[in-house]
């Protein structure tokens, strides 16, 4: 008899950087095994682990039919497959702000929905059986205890300090942090999939809390650190919109502004 084997399929734009990634696998594949043996060995007896990436789109065909057993995207399926159509008047802004005209809410929503529709149907093709999603909802960003999570606000006060406001008009994000209806509409009417379990979580900042993060270094630390996600993910758009030259200003100013944000939030708790 065959003895089972764990594929691990991980999946990412072309022009992003895989090293990195293929850099951890050995690492994660040893830490898996030290870490999850009973259950790792549960799943595969044989001990094997196989780690591939596959670059491409997830709004396109990536994998063979039923050739997976579980799909999960973390945090992703907010990110759309372009700029909405049809929020030329969303100046001054580079997102959805709060109040929205009802024309720029409609366009992001009416792009979610068609995006998210096409993931959910070209998984359910690839996959067999479980489909996971993380997504963002806009209620973490209105019920939080402060604005530094709203990426309209964020990026557009630190872009107007840098760059031309005309600029800045003619940016949009392509993301829509969708709600929980939202998401449950879009998967009941597309029919791929049923829900079992829908669950909402708070966003925790990642950053672990000990007695000398008062000091000086540890909130700069922190910013920094915050600085750095965001920008790994959003540095290529804002590079092919404004350039190269604002980049490192601007995040060392979004660094600044993150470590305020720790000691608001800090004096909060």
């Amino acid at each position: 008899t065959l003895e089972s084997s764990l594929e691990i399929c991980l999946n990412d734009l072309p022009m992003n950087d895989f090293k990195m990634t293929f850099k951890w696998a050995s690492s994660f594949q040893e830490k898996l095994k030290m870490d999850y043996k009973n259950i790792f060995i549960g799943i595969c007896p044989s001990g094997s682990c196989f780690v591939s990436g596959v670059p491409g789109s997830f709004y396109s065909r990536l994998f063979p039919n039923k050739s997976l057993h579980f799909v999960h995207s973390a945090c992703s399926i907010y990110w759309l497959s372009k700029v909405s159509e049809g929020i030329e008047d969303n100046n001054k802004n580079i997102y959805i702000r709060n109040p929205c005209p009802l024309n720029v809410s409609k366009a992001y929503l009416d792009q979610f929905q068609k995006d998210f529709s096409l993931f959910l149907k070209m998984r359910s093709e690839e996959a067999e059986m479980l489909l996971i999603l993380d997504l963002v909802s806009e209620v973490i960003i209105q019920t939080s205890s402060c604005c530094f999570l709203d990426p309209n606000k964020v990026y557009t006060s630190l872009l107007l300090r840098v760059v031309k406001e005309s600029e800045v008009d003619s940016f949009n994000l392509p993301f829509y942090d969708a709600g929980k209806n939202e998401v449950r509409e879009v998967i009941q009417n597309e029919g791929s999939f049923e829900i079992n379990e829908f669950e909402t979580h708070e966003h925790l900042v990642p950053y672990k809390d000990s007695e000398e993060d008062d000091d000086e270094s540890c909130r700069l630390k922190f910013g920094e650190m915050m600085a750095n996600r965001k920008r790994s993910i959003t540095e290529l758009m804002l590079v092919a919109h404004f350039g190269n030259e604002i980049i490192d200003c601007l995040f060392k100013k979004y660094a600044h502004n993150a470590a305020k944000y720790y000691i608001v939030s800090k004096t909060m708790q």
